[in-house]
């Protein structure tokens, strides 16, 4: 068997109707992994329910009331090869109700695709769905400025697009001169997986080269083994199957595992039976792979999503308080001592506590402006110490990034993100 090409997850993200769905689908259809059959039948679905023009979207939005509402809810994956991967792509949904699944998303990709819309330029959401890229760690994304064919396929509507988003993401802190602006259609398929003869002055990457422009991803080998919990199934003959991305380290059969925090916070001792990918039984799996495991002495009612299955040998912690540097995205008012929202950490969601504002950071230099901070306001960035209000897993940034990062929501929108820099154990 030829040795498989390296796995890159890549995130789709942008507001909602921005064409993520369609784009992703039109991908898939060009590359021939949806057949001309399977389309014929979304379209006429599409027709059906009076969606004219969405059977590309249908491709991803399997669920019966996405088809219906025309949004995407939950996270959609597929695998495509390119010349150089085997890419996983995450089509994370837009709409404001499922940011959480979009988090998720976001802190399980290599790389992203920003997708703006041509005829409407930069959402509201654009920029929270930049600061989640950024605070999720995910450094290399392109952005995709599509249904040029609704704007007459327009240079200087693209060029306008390209500078206002060039401006929110030197806000955010990524680098333009790493950044490609990919003028598309993902409806007529203009750049996609095939050149354009409608844009002769665009001269950049299509869709399916930019996957092979973003850096190989590093594997965190080197670090304990952890897996966050995305979903857990009970499969026929098997049993419970909690399925996840494995974020750093090997998972081998025959391990012994803790799923921590578990029911109880104490953890649940088991060793792995059998590790899946892609409907395949595999000896190991590493860091970056989604798969489903198999978990000897761990039964339905002992796990969750948002429980970590980590090394026995060297267990995630579970904390009693913890200090995070955190950015205030959007906050209606001003964030304070006392406030107790949903932390969202890997694929767990835990009300937290602000127990303490400890410094103000001037973001540009990293420099404290001040101590003890009577509150925060959006654009700020702070040392804050929190406690969780129930079992929460998290590690540092330093001990492990992949397992650090968090976002903070609140009443259907994400008020801040940030990474855990130091933590206290909850004594066993």
């Amino acid at each position: 068997m030829a040795k498989e090409k390296p796995n890159m997850n890549v995130v789709f993200v942008g507001h909602v109707d921005a064409g993520k769905s369609t784009t992703v689908g039109r991908i898939l259809f060009d590359t021939g992994i949806v057949s001309e059959q399977e389309m014929k039948k979304l379209k006429e679905e599409a027709e059906k329910h009076g969606k004219v023009g969405f059977e590309f979207a249908y491709v991803m939005d399997k669920i019966k009331e996405e088809r219906e509402r025309g949004v995407t809810i939950d996270l959609a994956y597929k695998k495509i090869l390119t010349q150089k991967f085997q890419i996983t792509i995450i089509d994370a949904p837009g709409h404001r109700d499922f940011v959480k699944n979009m988090i998720t998303g976001a802190s399980q990709a290599d790389a992203a695709f920003l997708v703006v819309a041509g005829p409407t330029g930069i959402e509201p959401q654009t920029k929270e769905h930049l600061w989640l890229l950024r605070t999720m760690g995910v450094q290399n994304i392109a952005v995709l400025v599509n249904k040029m064919d609704a704007i007459n396929y327009d240079e200087a509507k693209f060029n306008k697009i390209k500078e206002d988003v060039s401006v929110l993401l030197k806000t955010v802190g990524y680098k333009l001169e790493k950044v490609n602006f990919i003028a598309c259609s993902g409806q007529k398929g203009d750049n996609v997986v095939k050149k354009s003869a409608n844009m002769a002055w665009y001269k950049g990457p299509i869709i399916m080269e930019q996957f092979d422009l973003f850096p190989q991803p590093e594997l965190p080998t080197n670090l304990s083994m952890r897996m966050p919990v995305q979903d857990v199934y009970e499969i026929t003959g098997i049993g419970t199957v909690p399925v996840g991305k494995i974020e750093t380290g090997i998972m081998k059969v025959g391990q012994k595992v803790l799923v921590l925090p578990g029911r109880t916070g104490k953890g649940i001792a088991g060793e792995i039976k059998t590790v899946e990918m892609h409907h395949e039984a595999m000896p190991e799996a590493l860091a970056g792979d989604n798969v489903g495991v198999n978990v000897r002495g761990v039964g339905k009612k002992d796990i969750a999503r948002g429980d970590v299955i980590c090394d026995a040998a060297s267990p995630i912690p579970v904390v009693e308080e913890f200090i995070a540097q955190i950015a205030v995205i959007n906050h209606p008012t001003v964030l304070a001592k006392g406030y107790t929202p949903v932390f969202h950490v890997h694929t767990a969601q835990v009300p937290c506590q602000f127990i303490e504002l400890i410094e103000q950071i001037d973001p540009k230099t990293g420099q404290v402006m001040k101590q003890n901070p009577d509150f925060l306001k959006n654009g700020d960035v702070a040392k804050v110490r929190i406690k969780p209000q129930g079992n929460l897993c998290i590690e540092t940034q330093k001990e492990n990034p992949f397992m650090s990062r968090f976002a903070v929501r609140d009443a259907g929108s994400t008020v801040a993100a940030g990474m855990c820099i130091e933590i206290t154990k909850k004594k066993q």
